[in-house]
């Protein structure tokens, strides 16, 4: 068997999609919030204001997220016009890859400045670190369940 077969088979156990869109869409400001906090992203984004715009196509989800000198917030609305637009083409492909710990930026398809890009790139990682936990452990910072 191919190391890609044993990875996909190993990878029929993810929680994916075992949850709602709702619940979908909760973890992930949850996942947005964790990576605010990071200390990584907050260094790098020090001198960045930027608003991107993250999608995924196939569940028609799209949400604002504004870096401003170290912050990071997220908003549920479309910006009119970011700086930077990363699209997924597909929900499950984009969950599977998170929860197997496969890189982000495999699936990506980015629009914009590419300074902007320089500025955003570690958010995606540590995002996409902390999307995995909230996925492993679905709960708030109060422990009530996200899903």
């Amino acid at each position: 068997m191919n190391p890609t077969a044993a990875n996909v088979q190993g990878n029929a156990d993810l929680a994916f999609p075992s949850f709602s869109k709702r619940a979908a869409r909760r973890m992930i400001q949850r996942a947005f919030v964790l990576a605010g906090r990071d200390r990584n992203v907050r260094q790098h984004t020090r001198s960045a204001r930027i608003a991107t715009l993250w999608v995924l196509e196939d569940w028609e989800f799209d949400w604002t997220v504004i870096l401003d000198r170290g912050r990071v917030s997220i908003e549920r609305r479309p910006v009119k016009r970011p700086d930077l637009t990363l699209t997924w083409p597909s929900a499950a492909g984009f969950f599977r890859l998170i929860e197997a710990g496969g890189d982000a930026e495999a699936e990506i398809k980015r629009e914009g400045d590419p300074a902007a890009w320089a500025k955003a790139r570690p958010l995606l990682h540590a995002f996409c670190t902390c999307l995995r936990q909230v996925l492993a452990d679905p709960v708030d910072e109060n422990g009530v369940s996200l899903v």
